[in-house]
């Protein structure tokens, strides 16, 4: 994320788990407190829904909010329609935002990266290269993509098949998509990555990206292959990013 641009810390609720990046000069003491607060107000809120409504948490195929549902329940509602995924699909993507959202409103910050397992939500006044991990491909943590700060905020958000605990029916090690909404990005690269059984499916799955308008980039790792299609700069960089750390 680049030492040294971001004062960074971090939340954790349950499951959720989020990094925090904020610019030094927008930086309050009072953030972190603030940040924690917001994310115990929409995750109650969404269990509650679910405790009323448990197929929201369980549907792998859209569903219709009920009414009175929290906010936060009918825009993952919406994502999941277009992405023809479960709401759930966006659940990491919708609180990365809504928490980098708060935090924006309530304390003028300048750039901001919220990262929730592998889905960001950011706004940027540079250029930020964000390294890929791809598990244990010979890819991973060789790959960059430059985000152009004139199209930030966004999300950038990562699904696998191979990696991490959140449910795919595909086999990649990574499919990072990028939407100006981290909802849809987040529910993108899911129903995304499900089609990617091997490493056949990579230009298959760039020409379904396709049919949705909202994605900026899209960027595959299957089989020590790759696949890119959108307006991101690909970065090669020198070494193995992830395994220097």
């Amino acid at each position: 994320m680049g030492e040294g641009r971001f004062k960074t810390f971090s939340i954790q609720y349950k499951d959720s788990d989020l990094w925090i990046g904020i610019d030094p000069g927008s930086f309050r003491d009072q953030i972190p407190a603030f940040a924690m607060k917001q994310l115990l107000l929409i995750r109650n809120e969404l269990e509650q829904y679910i405790r009323f409504h448990p197929s929201f948490a369980t549907s792998f195929d859209p569903i219709q909010c009920k009414p009175g549902a929290p906010a936060m329940a009918v825009a993952m509602s919406a994502a999941a329609k277009i992405a023809q995924t479960g709401p759930m699909a966006a659940v990491a993507g919708a609180f990365a935002e809504s928490v980098g959202r708060s935090l924006q409103q309530e304390f003028s910050v300048k750039e901001i990266v919220v990262e929730n397992g592998g889905d960001i939500y950011l706004s940027i006044q540079q250029a930020l290269t964000l390294v890929v991990y791809a598990g244990t491909s010979s890819l991973s943590g060789k790959i960059g993509i430059e985000i152009p700060p004139q199209l930030s905020p966004l999300g950038v958000c990562t699904s696998a098949g191979t990696v991490g605990p959140s449910v795919s029916f595909g086999k990649a090690d990574a499919v990072m998509v990028a939407c100006r909404n981290t909802l849809l990005a987040d529910a993108l690269a899911t129903a995304l990555g499900n089609m990617v059984k091997n490493a056949t499916d990579i230009e298959t799955c760039i020409n379904a990206a396709n049919d949705f308008p909202g994605i900026l980039s899209l960027l595959i790792v299957c089989g020590g292959q790759i696949g890119i299609s959108g307006s991101f700069p690909l970065k090669p960089l020198a070494s193995d990013y992830f395994n220097n750390e």
